[in-house]
């Protein structure tokens, strides 16, 4: 049973980088071991105490970079996250240039008729 908060909803956890690409060279080496590509990612997850479908996911992101699957990679993946970044905060500063502008241009208006 997942280890729950008092919320009752299940805890997520974050594997490094290093985590990932170990338990995905151990699916692989058991799958060259075995011969076969079923209950690997299963057998790995358990013996490492990781969720299957998170060492499912990384799996098929690892052949997605290798270019083995088709899909996004993640390098690309994470450029698209900086650029998200970098656009919401353009339409931030946009937003304050805007209500700057305004504030300045009734300004001026005031004083120009005075």
């Amino acid at each position: 049973m997942p280890s729950e908060h008092s919320s009752g909803k299940p805890t997520t956890r974050r594997y490094s980088v290093e985590e990932k690409q170990a338990a995905v060279r151990m699916v692989r080496s058991l799958q060259a071991e075995t011969g076969q590509s079923f209950g690997a990612v299963k057998r790995v997850a358990g013996q490492l105490g990781y969720g299957v479908e998170s060492v499912r996911a990384w799996v098929k992101q690892a052949e997605v970079d290798e270019g083995v699957r088709p899909g996004v990679t993640s390098s690309e993946s994470e450029r698209v996250r900086e650029l998200e970044q970098e656009n919401r905060e353009l339409r931030r500063a946009n937003e304050i240039l805007r209500r700057a502008a305004t504030f300045f241009g009734a300004e001026l208006d005031r004083q120009q008729r005075k």
